[in-house]
């Protein structure tokens, strides 16, 4: 479908919020937001509707972390996303309160499945695309083995434990995906087909992975709020010419452009990721496909180090203090890694693996737990009207209806997909 085909300019624009969020808050503030104009280049109505919900779902979340701060002694900075969830439950009505550290321990496991998902269509990018440059010079050797010799170096830069070493490896992947995308727009405005030979709606059947895969998009609410806490004018954000809405239109306009060529390009043809309908047989391609690759690897330890960041934390507070605490951290990172490389092995389907991450992980993250969190602080301050509770209830219905069908259908997918191999 048009929306997995540039999924991957998203994964690696996604880690500017990440690399450069220290001393670039607007830019990488724009980057977090970026995904959500992705349901807008699939179909009119479809895209429409989703778009809209995801922006509620920000505007509620920042709104739901101010009232939950303002009534709580912690300081604003020190919240996130589970954060979030967490207070507001201990601000909510009295019979929910207990549920709070619970609620803070499933998001974080919903942060942990989403940010490991990302992780495994990293390897997956990287050797479908390699393995077609190198078919061209003779090295003829599947996907499995091109992910085998990717995860030595991807699990060495796991190894790095302080973030602002990551930041000037990163800065360097940006350049490279700018690049890439800015030779990808070239090579496919070349002998452009007719609008009309390509259908404007794709069938119903797609629906459910379509969900899946525009969802794998929208994980950047878990950077709204430490990006707003992060900014020296926390207020301007969300203004009507904050960061929000000025990164929206500029990613938004690379998106829709990359993603109405695509398909204009390659019609039905298009494949899971954008670069692999790039002639390999030239040099450009090739090094499109090199660059990008390349940039992947840069930047999986800055998408590896949010799960570190919340679960080693937990396993030294139940196993700990070790002997050499360096040396298990490294091990451990070394087995999450050694994980996320199996199970890219285990579905080296790009396309397939995205519409899966999307529907079990991304979908509670965007679409579940915000209207939870609003209905429960509405609840606890008895500011609960028919329009908000008939709205969240709404969206509620449509994330499980989306978590159930995308998630059904991705595996269906996945199963269908291996029975064609064998």
């Amino acid at each position: 479908m048009l929306v997995q085909e540039y999924l991957h300019w998203e994964m690696h624009l996604r880690m500017l919020a990440y690399s450069l969020v220290q001393y670039l808050q607007y830019f990488s503030a724009s980057s977090a937001y970026m995904r959500n104009i992705f349901s807008y280049v699939y179909s009119n109505s479809r895209q429409r509707i989703i778009r809209n919900q995801m922006k509620i779902k920000h505007a509620r979340s920042l709104q739901c972390n101010e009232e939950a701060t303002r009534r709580s002694t912690l300081k604003k900075d020190t919240v996130g996303y589970a954060g979030t969830v967490e207070l507001c439950f201990e601000i909510g009505p009295p019979r929910l309160r207990k549920y709070s550290v619970l609620m803070r321990k499933i998001v974080n496991l919903f942060l942990c499945v989403t940010q490991f998902g990302f992780c495994c269509v990293y390897f997956v990018f990287i050797s479908t695309n390699m393995v077609q440059v190198l078919d061209q010079y003779g090295f003829h050797l599947n996907v499995h083995w091109h992910m085998a010799i990717a995860l030595m170096p991807i699990m060495m830069s796991t190894w790095i434990r302080n973030l602002k070493y990551l930041a000037p490896v990163s800065s360097i992947a940006n350049l490279l995906v700018v690049a890439g995308y800015v030779a990808t727009v070239y090579i496919m405005c070349d002998n452009l087909p007719s609008v009309s030979e390509r259908k404007y709606i794709a069938e119903y059947q797609s629906i459910p992975l379509f969900f899946g895969t525009v969802i794998y998009s929208f994980e950047a609410i878990t950077l709204v709020l430490p990006l707003k806490n992060e900014m020296r004018i926390p207020s301007q954000f969300n203004s009507p010419l904050g960061v929000l809405n000025v990164g929206m239109v500029i990613v938004g306009t690379m998106f829709v452009s990359m993603g109405f060529l695509a398909y204009l390009q390659y019609g039905e043809n298009v494949a899971g990721s954008v670069t692999l309908n790039l002639n390999s047989k030239e040099v450009l391609p090739q090094c499109i496909k090199i660059a990008i690759s390349l940039s992947i690897v840069l930047t999986y330890a800055l998408q590896f180090y949010v799960p570190i960041a919340i679960m080693w934390p937990e396993v030294e507070k139940r196993y700990g203090p070790f002997r050499c605490p360096v040396l298990a951290e490294t091990l451990f990172r070394s087995v999450l890694c050694l994980v996320t490389f199996i199970l890219a092995e285990a579905i080296p389907n790009l396309g397939l693996f995205i519409s899966l991450v999307g529907a079990v992980s991304s979908t509670a993250l965007a679409l579940l737990f915000p209207p939870i969190i609003e209905l429960v602080v509405c609840s606890g301050n008895h500011t609960l009207g028919y329009y908000k509770l008939s709205k969240n209830i709404f969206i509620l219905f449509i994330g499980l209806l989306g978590f159930v069908t995308g998630t059904y259908e991705s595996i269906t997918s996945i199963v269908t997909a291996f029975s064609k191999n064998e």
